[in-house]
């Protein structure tokens, strides 16, 4: 059986995005977040990632290694040694995807404190509505 001639052949490892999901999954861990903010101070090896947890090296390894699949960290090996930094495009794109929640809710919140508003406007006591019997009243007294 042959593949039709205008499907596309993709390699599914080189297109390969990691989705919101694994990498707000992978920022779930705590550890992994100050490794996180660790790293947006500048490049560490693993060893100064390491001194900094008081856990095992093995256990950093394997935070550093979820952090790498999910797209959000790059290892740059040289020899022996393993500097690690921030991958940018995978925080811009999380980033993005936050901004456009906040943008969202703030715009909805906004609608509702201008519907309250006009309800509390609209719900305060009005002055007595004085008939001409209620004046009548007043003259004789």
């Amino acid at each position: 059986m042959t593949a039709p001639a205008d499907r596309a052949i993709v390699n599914q490892m080189v297109n390969y995005r990691p989705s919101l999901d694994v990498v707000f999954a992978a920022l779930a861990d705590p550890t992994r977040r100050r490794i996180v903010e660790r790293l947006a101070l500048g490049e560490l090896t693993v060893g100064e990632i390491a001194d900094e947890f008081p856990i095992s090296g093995p256990a950093i390894s394997k935070h550093l290694r979820v952090l790498e699949r999910t797209g959000l960290l790059e290892r740059n090996v040289v020899g022996r040694v393993h500097r690690c930094r921030l991958a940018p495009e995978t925080m811009r794109e999380a980033t993005a995807w936050l901004d456009a929640q906040e943008r969202f809710w703030n715009a909805r919140l906004d609608q509702l404190e201008a519907l309250l508003a006009r309800q509390s406007a609209n719900d305060k006591p009005k002055p007595p509505h004085s008939s001409p019997r209620n004046q009548r009243r007043k003259k004789k007294t």
